[in-house]
Parts: C-alpha cells; sequence; structure tokens
C-alpha cells in the first residue's frame, strides 16, 4: 500500500496535468491559481486512501479526488467574496486579484468541472458518485449560510453551531471518504459506516481549527492568531462562555466583544483568558477527543486489513492532533 507522501504526489501530479488550458483565459486562469495555491490537500488524500482500504487501485479514485478538491475551492472561492476575505494561504483572494465577477464566474465554472470530473466512470458508479455529490453540495451551502446567519443571530447555541460546521465543513470530509470506498465497490454499509467516520473526523478537524486559532504557534498555524476573537465569531469557545459561565463572567466577556479597539492585541489576550478560566478550553478539547476516540473506535471496527487500518488511523491522527 503506498505511503501518504506516495498519495500526495500522484494527486499533484494528476492535478497539474488536469489544469485546463482554455480560453476565455479570464475564466479559466483564477481556476488554476487557486488550485496552485496549496493547502493540505486533505480530502482528496482520504479518497485516495479509502479507494486502496476498500480494495480499488488508488489511481482509478484521481478523478474523483479531483472532484472533491475542485469542489471545495469552488466554495473558498464564493466563501471569500461573502466574507469580503483579502487573503487566501498567504496570497490575493481571486476576487482581489481580479474581480467580484469574474471570481463568481470563474467558480460557477470549477463547480461544473467538479461534476464533469464524475462522468469519468461507468454510468452506474458515476450515478452514486453524483448522488451523494450532490447531497453533500447542497449541505455545504446550507452550512454556509446558517455561517452567514449567526453574527445576527442573538441566540445561537453550541448544537446549533455545531450542526453549521457539520454542514459546513464536515460532510464533505464524509463524503471525500465515502467517494473512494464507492469507485471500489464497497457494500452499502460500508459506505455508509467510512462516511460517519468522515463526519465524525471532520467536526473534530473543525473544532481543532478553532482551538488552534486562539491557542495555537503562529509560526506553525501560518495565520494572525485571535482572528475569530476580533471578528467576534461565533465559535464553540465563543458559545461556551456566553452559555456556561457566571454572570459575572459573562458581563466582562461581553464588554470585551463590544469592543473594537485599533490595537487588537488586549482584546485578544483578554478574551483568550476568559476562555481558559471558564472552563471553555478544557470543554473543546474533551470534545475533540470524544470525537477522535470514536473515529478510531469505528475504524477498527470497519474490518479491515491490518496495514490498511494503521494508514488510515495514522493520517486520521495527524490530522485531529496537529497544531498547524
Amino acid at each position: 500500500m503506498p505511503s501518504i507522501e506516495e498519495y500526495q504526489n500522484s494527486f499533484i501530479e494528476y492535478l497539474e496535468s488536469s489544469l485546463p488550458n482554455k480560453s476565455p483565459e479570464n475564466l479559466y486562469k483564477p481556476a488554476k491559481y487557486i488550485l496552485k495555491l496549496g493547502g493540505k490537500r486533505i480530502r482528496p488524500i482520504l479518497t485516495l486512501i479509502s479507494s486502496e482500504v476498500f480494495e480499488g487501485e488508488f489511481k482509478d479514485a484521481l478523478p474523483a479526488a479531483l472532484a472533491i478538491e475542485v469542489f471545495h475551492n469552488f466554495s473558498l472561492v464564493h466563501d471569500d467574496i461573502m466574507d469580503e476575505a483579502p487573503l487566501r494561504r498567504g496570497q490575493e483572494t481571486v476576487h482581489k486579484k481580479w474581480n467580484t465577477n469574474t471570481a463568481i464566474l470563474s467558480g460557477d465554472a470549477m463547480l461544473i468541472w467538479s461534476y464533469e470530473l464524475l462522468q469519468k466512470y461507468s454510468p452506474d458508479i458515476s450515478y452514486s458518485l453524483t448522488k451523494i455529490f450532490s447531497k453533500t453540495a447542497r449541505k455545504v451551502c446550507e452550512g454556509q449560510q446558517l455561517d452567514m446567519d449567526f453574527p445576527n443571530q442573538e441566540n445561537v447555541s453550541i448544537n446549533d453551531y455545531m450542526g453549521m460546521i457539520e454542514n459546513k465543513t464536515a460532510v464533505l470530509i464524509g463524503c471525500a471518504l465515502s467517494v473512494g470506498a464507492i469507485i471500489s465497490k464497497a457494500n452499502n454499509k460500508q459506505i455508509s459506516e467510512i462516511y460517519n467516520i468522515g463526519v465524525e473526523l471532520g467536526l473534530a478537524f473543525q473544532l481543532q481549527d478553532d482551538y488552534l486559532d486562539v491557542f495555537g504557534d503562529i509560526n506553525k498555524f501560518g495565520k494572525q492568531i485571535g482572528g475569530d476573537i476580533i471578528e467576534n465569531k461565533k465559535t464553540f469557545l465563543h458559545l461556551y462562555v456566553k452559555s456556561n459561565s457566571s454572570q459575572k463572567v459573562k458581563n466582562e466577556f461581553s464588554n470585551w466583544i463590544k469592543l473594537n479597539p485599533n490595537n487588537t492585541k488586549e482584546k485578544i489576550l483578554a478574551v483568550t483568558s476568559i476562555y481558559r478560566s471558564s472552563g471553555a478550553e478544557k470543554a473543546i478539547k474533551d470534545k475533540i477527543e470524544d470525537f477522535s476516540k470514536s473515529v478510531f473506535l469505528k475504524i477498527d471496527n470497519l474490518g479491515i486489513g491490518s496495514k490498511k487500518k494503521i494508514l488510515l488511523l495514522d493520517f486520521v491522527n495527524k490530522l485531529v492532533n496537529r497544531d498547524f
């Protein structure tokens, strides 16, 4: 069974060979630009691993893995427009480098491209892939809408937040794993099991991202620490304080949330301190650990060979225990 590095190299090679070289340039060049910015490539690698876990050849899953990556990056292009984000992976976002209209249309072309990649398979496999892909795409849109709604809602619960990140982030990871299983002709029970593993992995992954945004090392995390605090984003940590603290702590927290200082360092330090003292930091770490244990247990019960299990467990372990 190939190593993670071999999966990565094979996927990058396939991606490079598949980049569109068409006209008009302003439609396809932005797509090539964001796909070449890098990123962790987690989702396509999970597709390739899953295809081999269920006795397939990972190279057969390359078109579907690329479809997952193209869809993911399409969603980022549109998310960046909605968030008015200036940077993505340390570089200008597509709508900043070109313009908003170009970014919208190029993103639309990427979405269409992702579906075209699924048509490279036989009709029965293509049908199954398109079915789960479409269900996932709808859920991602629902999650994004919830994320946009939250800033204007007074009462957002931790359960509301968990539902939002499940749709916006976790279901695509579930889809990535199930797509590999479908291509390798796993049975329905196996496809369902690997999908559920992916969703729980996605939840742990996003919560780890929330944790690192506050408590991470800026040299490893690759972006500003405390960004969610500056934006008053209603993350797990934020919502835990609002729902599980004394009135005194809630009042102090509320006062900091209302402030938009020019020098944000003091606000970040104060809110981080509240996250620690209120138990929010421990609560999110416990939640990540609970999902991680569940994922490891479900992988252990998949009934796959030991070498394949070790590779999948190793990659999952790196994802949920990452510090970047």
